[in-house]
């Protein structure tokens, strides 16, 4: 099954709380970071565990391989169209803002594209 945008932006968040140095990453982590309701969150990573991108062990979330496959993956694009817009002249805030918004609707041949006009 495909993942949808929401369960991308999940396993980006958790992904980026680990890198930032969290050693338990908790649903109330994940609501805080990105402002939606414990409601939303635990439907959301109940998803996520059922299609196995991640694991929940008395509360800690881990993401398994797949799901770290896609946090790398939407953090790649994301980077990508952030410097890329940089590039070009845009902001760097709001290369940044536009690029979280590009990052699940941008093909991998275009982001591709984007890293090669960058120098990566």
């Amino acid at each position: 099954m495909a993942i949808y945008e929401a369960g991308e932006m999940y396993l980006l968040t958790i992904y980026l709380l680990y890198q930032k140095g969290m050693k338990k990453v908790r649903a109330i982590d994940v609501c805080r970071e990105i402002n939606r309701s414990k409601p939303s969150v635990s439907i959301a990573l109940s998803q996520l565990k059922e299609e196995d991108y991640i694991s929940v062990t008395n509360g800690k979330i881990d993401l398994k391989e797949k799901g770290i496959d896609v946090a790398k993956r939407v953090l790649s694009r994301r980077e990508a169209v952030s410097k890329m817009f940089e590039k070009i002249g845009v902001d760097k805030e709001i290369s940044k803002k536009d690029a979280c918004k590009i990052e699940h609707v941008i093909s991998d041949e275009a982001c591709e594209a984007i890293q090669k006009f960058i120098g990566e």
